[in-house]
This record gives C-alpha cells, sequence and structure tokens, in this order.
C-alpha cells in the first residue's frame, strides 16, 4: 500500500501515506467505545491486506511493456491524469485532517481497472495482427500452391497444342465422326478445335506463352485480389474489411450507408497505385495477344470465345441503350422519394425501401429457398437442400476474405462449392438464389463428358438470373401490404439496374480502356476518370452525377482476368434472357420444366444462339431482348405509382 500511495500521491512519500493513513484511522477509533477496538483494528489490517493485493495487481498491469505502445498512450495519460487529481485530494486531506484516505482506495481501484482496459486492448490488437500474420501465411502458400498448379498446366501446353494441331488437319473430321458413335457426344468439341485452330500458335509459342503467363497477367490477378482482400477499411474509430464495409450499403439508416460508402472509398487510396499496374499490365497483355494470334480485338475474342455473335450483342446493347431512360426514371424516382432534388447518390442505390428492416438467418434462407425451388423442379430443390446440409456455402465476410459471391462446378464429386458475403438480408438470399442457379446449371452438364462441361459467359448467367426471377417474383406475388410489395419490387429493380446501367457502364469503361491503352500507361487518376466517364452515360440524370464510384474499376474482379475479357455484357444477356424464359414458363408451366433442363443441358454443346432456338428464340432480333426490358419498365411504373 505504501507504494501504491508513494506513486499515486506525485512524491509526497510513503511514509507520509502511512502516517495519514494511521492517523485517520486513530481519529476514528478514539471516537468508538474500547469494546469496538478490536474490530476497528481487524478492519484495518483487512484494508491492509485488500491494499497489499490491490498493489500487486496494478505492479502487474502496471509492468506490461504493452502500456508503453503508442497506440494505448490516451489510456496511461488517463491514469496519470488521475493520479494528479488524487495527488490534489491527498493534500487537502492533510490539510484539513480527515479521514478521506479511503477515496484514495477507490483511486487505486480506477487506476487497476484503467490500467486492465488499457492491457485488454493491447491483448485484442496482439490478437488481430496475430491473425494477420496468419492470413498473410495462408495467402502466400496459397498463392505458391497456384504457382506449382500453373507451372504444371503450362507444361501441358506443347502437347495440347500439338494435339489440336493434328485434329484441325484431319479435312474429313464429320465422316470420321459420323462414322463412330462413341464420338458423337465430342462432335462440338472436336468441331471447335478445328474452328479454333486459325488462332493458334506453334507448340513451342504456346508453352511460352503459358509459361510466361504465371508471372505475367495471373500473377496480376493474385496481387489485385490480395490487396482488396487485406485491405484495412477505417469505420467507426474502428478497423473493417472491404465486403463488410460494402455490405452496409444495404444498411436502412441512410447515416451508415453514406459513411460506410466514404470509408470504402477512402480505403482504396491505399491500393489504388498497385491495382492500376495490375490492370494495366493484364490489360496490355491481351491488347498483345490478340494482335499475336489474329483476333481483330480483345471484344471480338470474347464474343468468339463466347460462341456468340457480335449481331446478338448489339441486338442487345441497342434494346437496352432504347430502355436507358426508364431506369433513369426509376433512379430519379427513388431519389425523390428519400428526399434528394438532383439524382439518386451512388450511396444510396441500395437502400431499402418499404419494410425491408428483417433479417435472415442461413436457415431462414434455406428453408424459403426450398420452399420456392420445391414448387418448380424437384432436382433443383433437392440439389438445394444437399448445399446447405452438406457445406458447399461460405456463408459470411470476414478478413482476408474476397468480396461478392461465385460459385465453382466441382465435377469429380458432382457437386459445387459457393461463396457468399451473407449479412442477413432478402438480398443476400437472392445473391443465394442466383449461385445456387450457377450449381443447378452445373449439375445439368456434369452428365456430359468431363471436357464437354464448360459453357460460355453469356449461358453461364442464365440458371443464376432464373433462379433470382423466381424467388423475387414469389416474394413479390406472397407480399401482403403496400410496404412488403415496396421493399421487394425495389429490391428487384435496383438488381434490374445492376444488370442493365452498371453493367453498361463497365462494358463502356472497359472498351475505353482497351482503346487507351496502347497508347498511354492508365494511371489511377485516369482510370477513375475514364469509370466516371462510363457511370455518367449509363446511368443519365438517374444518378446524382457528383456523388459516383469512381472505383469501380479496382473494386470489381472481372476486369483482372488476361483470358476473359469483357465479363459483363453476360450479365445483361443473362438477366434478360432469363426473364424470356420466365415468361414461356408462366405461359406453359410444368412443361416448361423438361424443356429449361435441356437448354441448360445444352450450353456446353452449342454456339449460344443454336442454344436458345431449343425454345424458340431468336437472339438476333432486337424485339426479343425488348420483351424482358418491357417487362422490367412495368415493374418502374408500378415502384413509381408506390412511391407517389
Amino acid at each position: 500500500a505504501a507504494g501504491t500511495a508513494n506513486t499515486l500521491a506525485g512524491g509526497y512519500g510513503a511514509d507520509w501515506a502511512k502516517t495519514a493513513a494511521n492517523q485517520a484511522a486513530g481519529e476514528q477509533i478514539a471516537g468508538v467505545d474500547n469494546s469496538l477496538s478490536s474490530l476497528r483494528a481487524d478492519a484495518l489490517q483487512n484494508w491492509k491486506q485488500k491494499m497489499s493485493d490491490t498493489t500487486s495487481v496494478l505492479d502487474d498491469l502496471l509492468g506490461q511493456q504493452s502500456l508503453e505502445r503508442s497506440e494505448y498512450d490516451g489510456s496511461v495519460s488517463n491514469a496519470q491524469n488521475w493520479r494528479d487529481y488524487l495527488s490534489g485530494r491527498v493534500d487537502t486531506a492533510r490539510q484539513e485532517n480527515s479521514d478521506n484516505v479511503w477515496n484514495v482506495v477507490k483511486g487505486v481501484g480506477n487506476a487497476v481497472k484503467t490500467g486492465y482496459d488499457a492491457y485488454q486492448g493491447y491483448y485484442q490488437w496482439d490478437k488481430e495482427f496475430e491473425l494477420q500474420k496468419q492470413q498473410y501465411a495462408d495467402s502466400l502458400q496459397r498463392t505458391q500452391l497456384s504457382d506449382q498448379i500453373s507451372a504444371k498446366i503450362s507444361g501441358c501446353a506443347a502437347a495440347d497444342a500439338s494435339l489440336r494441331h493434328t485434329l484441325a488437319a484431319f479435312d474429313d473430321l464429320d465422316a470420321i465422326i459420323d462414322a463412330d458413335p462413341a464420338l458423337a457426344e465430342y462432335r462440338y468439341l472436336l468441331q471447335n478445335i478445328r474452328r479454333d485452330s486459325k488462332y493458334l500458335l506453334s507448340d513451342k509459342e504456346e508453352e511460352l506463352f503459358a509459361r510466361m503467363n504465371i508471372s505475367g497477367a495471373s500473377a496480376w490477378e493474385s496481387l489485385r485480389d490480395n490487396l482488396t482482400s487485406s485491405v484495412k477499411v477505417e469505420y467507426n474509430g474502428g478497423v473493417t474489411n472491404l465486403s463488410a464495409i460494402r455490405n452496409l450499403a444495404y444498411d436502412p439508416d441512410p447515416a451508415v450507408r453514406k459513411s460506410a460508402y466514404e470509408a470504402e472509398l477512402a480505403c482504396y487510396d491505399k491500393i489504388k497505385d498497385s491495382v492500376a499496374f495490375a490492370l494495366n499490365s493484364i490489360k496490355l497483355q491481351v491488347i498483345n495477344e490478340c494482335q499475336v494470334r489474329g483476333y481483330a480485338s480483345p471484344l471480338d475474342k470474347a464474343l468468339y470465345q463466347s460462341r456468340m455473335k457480335r449481331e446478338t450483342l448489339e441486338a442487345l446493347l441497342g434494346a437496352m441503350d432504347e430502355y436507358m431512360p426508364k431506369f433513369w426514371q426509376y433512379l430519379r424516382a427513388k431519389a425523390k422519394a428519400l428526399g434528394y432534388e438532383n439524382g439518386l447518390p451512388w450511396y444510396e442505390l441500395f437502400a431499402p425501401m418499404g419494410k425491408s428492416d428483417r433479417k435472415y438467418t442461413t436457415q431462414d434462407a434455406k428453408d424459403y429457398l426450398l420452399n420456392i425451388f420445391g414448387g418448380f423442379d424437384s432436382q433443383l430443390h433437392d440439389m438445394v437442400e444437399r448445399a446447405f446440409d452438406e457445406a458447399w456455402i461460405d456463408f459470411y465476410p470476414r478478413n482476408g476474405k474476397v468480396g461478392g459471391a461465385f460459385d465453382c462446378g466441382v465435377p469429380s464429386a458432382r457437386q459445387s462449392r459457393v461463396l457468399t458475403n451473407f449479412d442477413g438480408a432478402f438480398g443476400d438470399i437472392v445473391t443465394l438464389a442466383h449461385e445456387l442457379g450457377h450449381a443447378f446449371h452445373d449439375q445439368q452438364v456434369f452428365t456430359h463428358p468431363l471436357i464437354c462441361q464448360e459453357y460460355s459467359m453469356p449461358v453461364a448467367e442464365t440458371a443464376s438470373t432464373f433462379n433470382e426471377v423466381l424467388t423475387v417474383t414469389a416474394a413479390i406475388q406472397a407480399a401482403q401490404d403496400k410496404d412488403e410489395k415496396l421493399a421487394l419490387i425495389e429490391s428487384q429493380l435496383s438488381d434490374a439496374c445492376q444488370i442493365i446501367c452498371d453493367i453498361y457502364s463497365r462494358f463502356l469503361f472497359e472498351s475505353s480502356v482497351f482503346e487507351a491503352r496502347p497508347q498511354e500507361f492508365l494511371d489511377a487518376d485516369r482510370l477513375c476518370q475514364l469509370m466516371l466517364e462510363a457511370q455518367k452515360k449509363a446511368y443519365g440524370d438517374g444518378l446524382d452525377q457528383t456523388c459516383l464510384h469512381p472505383y469501380m474499376w479496382l473494386c470489381k474482379g472481372h476486369y483482372y482476368s488476361g483470358s476473359l475479357s469483357f465479363y459483363n455484357f453476360p450479365y445483361a444477356f443473362g438477366g434478360l434472357f432469363a426473364r424470356g424464359l420466365y415468361a414461356k414458363y408462366q405461359q406453359e408451366g410444368e412443361k416448361f420444366v423438361p424443356l429449361y433442363k435441356e437448354m441448360l443441358h445444352a450450353t456446353s454443346v452449342n454456339d449460344v444462339e443454336d442454344t436458345a432456338k431449343i425454345a424458340g428464340i431468336d437472339l438476333t432480333d432486337k424485339a426479343f431482348w425488348r420483351q424482358g426490358l418491357q417487362s422490367l419498365a412495368d415493374e418502374i411504373d408500378l415502384f413509381c405509382d408506390l412511391v407517389k
């Protein structure tokens, strides 16, 4: 106690503190009957023992090296200020000959608590630091493993090219296939190998390119993924990750949405230059590869890889362009309903409206999806149930985890693996439906031979978006009141706005990058400029053009592939194609389901246009795309009526 009192009294000394304590105790004891003296002495002895124990605790805590760390200067400063305050109180007690020494005991307890809080803060920091080190080690291990796998795959490039050259040399390939029934299911693959040969390099060149890609586009893509998954986002006095902060765009509190948006933009400044180098390097590699292989442009390569005609893309984009003003009308109506006069700020794009405060658990999501999909197809229902029960899904955001959502088929197991960043909103259930649609698509092509299971980009979004339409439409039909219906319609329109307006902005941005990259290096500021120009054109006067998102080029991982460019228009294709298919389902009922699964099964062994013909659809006709867009326009009119 003497040592502690000496510390807290600011140098008055242990002897004085002991004397002051004894005097105060003596004055109290003098006024009490002698028969109580032994009890008082016991109380004093207990107090001394508690003081001794408290001193030991305080000494241990104050001895922690953690208290010397700069981030806890505030805690230490509080303890020092409290010491100075107690020094003044003790001085007053001495002058007034009072017995306020008991307040000193309370001061010791508060000082101990301050020190303990500081220790706990350091302990938490230390744990987070250890977690970050482990995440870095895991990331490094994954990168090393990926490099090893890529090296082995690249070693097969020459042999693969040799085989393709050999097959392409057969002039009578079709006759050979016709003569052998065992080759029938490989017809599309073999015909494409022959067709692809005009873009094929020599065996050695293919091997060299594959090996160089490991330290080229593939490495740049890994860098971007690592930076965005590990960047620290400072928010509300703490630190979070990019996935978590972007999820706050759906928060019901407008102040949270705005502050999260500002925190997100601020965090990109830490990594923008490195990611800009990654994007520039990847896009220049794509441009150079197209020139070497003989593609007219990166877009022509993307269309060729998509097994899709340019006429189809032009019909799609042409119809979208016609309906853009309708989506701007929706954005302006939403802005006005939320109290904005100059268009919708970017951070309000996903602002919930109506009755949207309900939070869902993953069990709620499972029950909801099983109920809806069970009414459509038993195979889809059973697969979704397996996905939940057999842990196919990685649900929640965490440090080191990439944002967004995706599905990965596992043909050898006839299963899929799904990544989401589930936060409990209804939109997260829709996201699950979307990714499980991909998984259902996987199930349909698993019946093909392994090397015939790959389908092209545009049709890749068909089953996923069809699941979305099923899910949201059922919810709207079941809505009991205006607020609930408004919430659901708005949720669907905000998603539709993404696949129409935002996808169009991404297409415009990527086109401008490919156009500018041969002449200049596009630094982060230039990329932000191109992104803003694309957003202004795609969103028109629907958004507040002073509050956009200049870093969407950094946020979206779709731009960072050396082998897959323009991964944007397939979302618009899938969304509108799925709406056309849903219209047929409404017309034909249960008879449509086998046709739908036949189409999905055919996606890996047919060009896009031939796949659509199974359902009697001409994709090069702008009228088809207008049907899907008109169904959304009708919902926009309903939304505008609801928010009046």
